[in-house]
């Protein structure tokens, strides 16, 4: 039994009243009529459900999930060996923050090595979405716990970029699945520069082991590197190291370098994972840049 309640994906289709998603069912699937890979959506949080139900194409949220979801691929046989517990979990709800400085960089923070879900990878600043809270709420609360970068409401411009749905571990061919979430990626705008915000920066050791500000060059970089393809990294002239911040277990920054083939590193399909920017990021870091594009009138 869990200690706190958690917000769970709820699906609504056909004008049917909402059904609880079921941790065995591709989020993504059940709305897509071609067994396509991406579909556009609106979401609704009402009485702590969080909501999804299919949009006009061209004017809702693009939700996404990899070509690779274990929960796509599960055949009948595997998903009975998913221990009922794990079955009866549901869908999760997390929401991440894409933090866009004024000078149009965004923060990436490195998942502490001791984590379970996901160690060592770089994502942006979020967490599961508690009950009775906004999504800009439980936002803003999980970069103050993860960062120390206390953000009030009225002071970012806040947009949903996308839906990711994200399984733990991220491909069959790496055991069951354990985790089953709906991941919110919200763009927040702030009025400050990168530099500004860093002297602000006073990140929890037990979550995050390193931070970096990715300009737009890095993040086309980090894109570009398609997991589950061989396509080809596009560099652009990048130096062959990043600048990062590292976080030593007291919670002390410090400078540091990070090789350029980390951040363009792509998921394994077997063995032990590697310090990659997760496949959820770059989906969301690829809706940033086309926001860069095209801004909002």
């Amino acid at each position: 039994m869990d200690k706190v309640r958690r917000i769970l994906v709820y699906v609504c289709k056909d004008r049917a009243a909402p059904q609880r998603a079921q941790f065995v069912q591709s989020v993504t699937g059940h709305f897509s009529d071609c067994g396509d890979d991406e579909v556009q959506m609106n979401c609704s949080l009402e009485r702590n459900q969080f909501i999804l139900y299919r949009a006009e194409e061209g004017r809702g949220t693009p939700l996404k999930r990899p070509a690779f979801c274990p929960i796509k691929h599960l055949s009948v046989t595997e998903a009975a060996a998913i221990p009922l517990d794990v079955q009866q979990r549901g869908v999760d709800v997390g929401v991440a923050i894409l933090l866009q400085t004024a000078n149009q960089r965004v923060l990436l923070t490195r998942r502490a090595k001791e984590l379970r879900i996901f160690p060592n990878v770089w994502v942006p600043p979020g967490g599961h979405l508690e009950p009775d809270e906004t999504l800009l709420d439980a936002g803003l609360r999980e970069l103050k716990e993860e960062t120390g970068l206390r953000l009030k409401p009225e002071e970012v411009s806040p947009k949903i970029l996308g839906l990711w749905e994200s399984v733990y571990p991220p491909m069959l061919s790496r055991g069951l699945p354990q985790r089953h979430h709906i991941v919110v990626y919200m763009l927040l705008l702030s009025s400050l520069s990168h530099l500004q915000l860093q002297a602000s920066l006073s990140p929890s050791p037990a979550e995050v082991s390193g931070c970096l500000w990715a300009d737009s060059r890095l993040v086309r970089a980090v894109v570009s590197s398609v997991d589950g393809e061989d396509t080809e990294v596009r560099l652009d002239g990048l130096p062959s190291s990043i600048s990062v911040s590292q976080v030593s277990t007291d919670g002390a920054l410090s400078d540091s370098t990070l090789p350029l083939t980390v951040l363009v590193s792509r998921a394994p399909a077997s063995g032990p994972d590697v310090e990659r920017v997760s496949t959820g990021t770059k989906f969301a870091l690829e809706l940033w840049l086309r926001s860069l594009e095209t801004p909002d009138p």
